[in-house]
């Protein structure tokens, strides 16, 4: 049998839920996780989210659509003491029925919520905003959904990342931005250099930090909308979108290490857009 004549490959731990919860098999390589696979658009399926901070700010977003809560009955009273309206059909389990539900060593506190992915958002969405951050393929979902937190905390009003080489908005990337995927804009482009320009012309300034920047971050000229743009680790913005920012910043460590995380660079270009752009006093 030849390579193209093997059928695939089905990874039995590889599973997609119905929207009545129940599961069909899906034929990725058992080495693919579902949060990096490469695809053109967004998955529509419906998915699972968990734990307690997730599903709070899954059910107060009015643009999220709710199937189906699968919960024990200690997640469910903690659900209740938040005020929250459980507006779906309720399943009580067992806590190991709800470790079948998700992958191993999800932390879900006992309660797990069937979802669709949330609407889909364009540059349309974000004209009258101040300050957006873009992630140039950061494929990581434990950075991205810690990002997400820090703008959600840092007011920036959306992030923004590819539709390929970046995560899908599923159940760890939720996890990780406990709550903020619900309560800030994720924003998912195909051609992140054709996003930079759409908001150019919504009269946004577009700064790519890049280590070989001409200025520091502190030293560039803000205006009062800026689209601040970072790269993945190791390689960073890519040419064709540094070219079409125009604008170039370093961030300059004082210190021995001259390079941050993704995750902590986003945190710190934040606040220094914010300081010079007068959104907060010193």
């Amino acid at each position: 049998m030849s390579q193209q004549d093997k059928p695939p490959f089905k990874h039995k731990n590889n599973k997609r839920p119905h929207k009545d919860g129940s599961f069909k098999r899906a034929g990725t390589r058992p080495h693919q996780k579902p949060e990096y696979r490469r695809k053109s658009e967004p998955s529509d399926e419906p998915m699972h989210l968990y734990g307690l901070h997730t599903l709070e700010a899954a059910f107060n977003n009015k643009e999220r659509k709710r199937h189906k809560l699968f919960v024990t009955t200690n997640a469910l009273n903690r659900l209740k003491e938040r005020d929250i309206t459980i507006d779906v059909p309720i399943e009580e389990m067992s806590p190991r029925q709800i470790d079948k539900l998700v992958s191993k060593d999800a932390v879900h506190q006992g309660a797990v919520l069937l979802c669709d992915p949330l609407p889909h958002y364009g540059a349309a969405h974000l004209k009258h905003g101040k300050l957006v951050l873009a992630l140039d393929q950061v494929t990581d979902p434990h950075n991205v959904g810690a990002i997400l937190r820090s703008a959600l905390a840092l007011g920036a009003d959306a992030v923004v990342t590819t539709r390929r080489h970046a995560p899908e908005e599923g159940p760890v990337l939720a996890k990780t931005a406990s709550g903020a995927l619900d309560m800030i804009k994720h924003v998912r482009v195909q051609n992140m250099a054709r996003f930079v320009e759409e908001m150019q012309d919504a009269g946004f300034q577009a700064i790519a930090l890049d280590s070989e920047g001409p200025t520091s971050l502190e030293e560039t000229r803000f205006t009062d909308k800026t689209l601040l743009v970072l790269g993945s680790e190791g390689k960073g913005v890519r040419q064709g979108i540094r070219e079409t920012c125009g604008t170039l910043a370093r961030l300059d460590m004082p210190g021995p290490i001259k390079s941050l995380n993704v995750s902590n660079a986003a945190v710190l270009s934040l606040y220094v857009a914010r300081v010079k752009m007068g959104l907060v006093k010193l």
